[in-house]
């Protein structure tokens, strides 16, 4: 039995439908509305987290985490990612799980950084980064205090795909919408990640053996630039998008703007100044130790922009399941 720990959010969902529901559980704080019947709700902080664990685990799967962009207190990161990491792998030990496959971020290595490897020296800029790197350590350490544990640590880049309510998501709704202006050159590349593919990858890490410790970045091939990625949605929808652009500076200015007029009023906005600084950043990272590990993405980066471009765009029969989160990973 797999035990997947966060498992009602996005890439959760997808990689419960992958395993199949009959070979795991599902422990979150929210409920799951694909998979309620085998979802138990519980807080990775609570003290009697042990309560809610079952006794025939293999595999613990660590998704679960604080990642929004606009958390507010900011100890609510290491409160999740870092505390929480620790009362999971406290539980663990009392159960004799010596398995775990956990997602770090792309986000430990920090912005503008050139072509990172998982070598790359960790400059986490947000909390968020600073969080994840944290939790990264105390799992290395649980690994390393005994010789027949597994870890397998994942840093996807930012994920996308159908039904997800996050960056990439507002991202291609604003370029659709006709009133989208691109701020800078437009020649920033962004790595990006399709949710069916990195759930495959962390079905593939299953086949983990005992005595392992692996980390990957997990990006799928190639990095589009923005202007390439306008290009792309114009093709597919077959629409015309404005061609406006303004400088980095004054769309950073206006970021910046936003931030003290958000503060004042109390109103949180879509424009701030570090999504702007995220918007223009180049976050390109290197993904050669997942593609030269023998897994075979099933679909390719341009399909999972055109599934994800037909099923919010052009379909009209769909469900109205979404996945409201904004991932912080970029």
């Amino acid at each position: 039995m797999i035990l997947i720990i966060g498992g009602s959010g996005f890439v959760g969902t997808e990689l419960i439908k992958l395993i199949g529901k009959e070979n795991c559980l599902n422990l979150d704080k929210n409920d799951s509305t694909t998979f309620p019947d085998i979802t138990i709700i519980c807080d990775i902080r609570d003290v009697n987290l042990i309560d809610y664990f079952p006794d025939n685990i293999e595999k613990i799967v660590l998704l679960a985490a604080e990642h929004r962009d606009d958390v507010s207190p900011t100890s609510l990161y290491y409160d999740v990612n870092v505390r929480g990491t620790k009362n999971v792998l406290n539980v663990i030990d009392k159960k004799g799980i010596d398995n775990v496959i956990f997602t770090s971020s792309v986000a430990v290595y920090g912005l503008n950084k050139k072509y990172p490897d998982e070598n790359q020296k960790k400059n986490p800029f947000n909390h968020y980064g600073k969080s994840k790197w944290e939790a990264e350590k105390v799992l290395v350490k649980w690994y390393e205090e005994k010789s027949n544990r597994s870890l397998t640590i994942v840093r996807p880049t930012v994920i996308f795909g159908e039904r997800n309510r996050g960056n990439v998501y507002h991202l291609l709704k604003h370029i659709v919408s006709g009133k989208f202006i691109m701020i800078g050159d437009g020649k920033n590349r962004k790595s990006m990640a399709y949710v069916c593919n990195i759930a495959e990858f962390l079905k593939f890490q299953m086949k983990t053996t005992t005595n392992n410790y692996k980390v990957f970045n997990y990006v799928d091939k190639p990095d589009y630039s923005m202007n390439e990625l306008v290009e792309i949605i114009e093709k597919y929808l077959k629409i015309s998008i404005p061609s406006i652009r303004i400088p980095y500076w004054f769309g950073l200015f206006c970021g910046f703007s936003f931030n003290i007029l958000s503060k004042l009023i109390g109103k949180k906005f879509s424009i701030s100044a570090v999504r702007i600084r995220k918007f223009c950043a180049t976050t390109q990272f290197n993904a050669e130790l997942v593609h030269n590990s023998g897994f075979i993405a099933p679909f390719t980066i341009s399909e999972g922009l055109e599934r994800t471009l037909n099923y919010e765009f052009i379909e009209k029969d769909k469900d109205s399941v979404t996945s409201n989160t904004k991932n912080y990973n970029q």
